[in-house]
């Protein structure tokens, strides 16, 4: 799928970038490291870029769990702990150029409930729709989990989603899943661009 010619690309007033989940949890080094992570960074911080210098709103999304979360493997989850609030884990990566008034959306704060979309539990859509945001631009961590969920709610939502496939990386538990994802959002109607396709 590539963007419609007559589909206006350029970041313009009633869009939004979304970073997902680029936590040092699942960076290289990380307890649910995401392979090859590190590599979001770079074009994220250039999205950054083009959207901050035009006055436009950045959301970054993160996993904000407690200590005894439902989705670790302690807890009958799938995953091992991961992204505790307060700790290193949780953190942004250091490497992320985040403006300083990046609105920063917490997910799956309670032990009791998981979240893999930024939606899911949170002010996200609110927030947008008290600031006239008709198209978002979602990249980050993983393609076929939280990025893959986000922009099923955002389309669900409504809203037109660029897909920054620059700049998102799969968990691969099986390994077509990154791959499904892709087809699964693009089904759906996201639309998959790249920094050139932007600029």
């Amino acid at each position: 799928m590539v963007p419609s010619k007559t589909q206006h690309m350029e970041p313009e007033t009633s869009d939004a970038l979304i970073i997902v989940d680029v936590q040092n949890d699942f960076l290289p080094g990380g307890n649910l490291a995401v392979p090859d992570g590190n590599a979001v960074i770079t074009p994220i911080n250039q999205y950054i870029e083009s959207f901050h210098s035009r006055g436009l709103p950045v959301y970054a999304t993160r996993d904000w769990h407690t200590q005894e979360h439902c989705s670790f493997k302690q807890q009958g989850g799938i995953w091992p702990p991961h992204c505790i609030a307060g700790t290193r884990g949780a953190e942004f990566s250091e490497n992320l150029n985040l403006p300083s008034d990046t609105i920063i959306i917490s997910k799956a704060t309670t032990s009791d409930k998981d979240a893999y979309s930024g939606f899911e539990g949170t002010t996200l859509n609110q927030q947008l729709r008290e600031k006239g945001i008709k198209r978002l631009f979602i990249g980050g961590l993983a393609t076929d989990y939280c990025v893959l969920n986000t922009v099923k709610d955002a389309l669900d939502k409504h809203y037109d989603v660029f897909l920054l496939q620059d700049a998102i990386r799969a968990v691969n538990v099986q390994p077509d899943d990154g791959k499904k994802a892709m087809r699964e959002m693009t089904r759906l109607g996201a639309i998959p661009v790249t920094l050139e396709s932007i600029s």
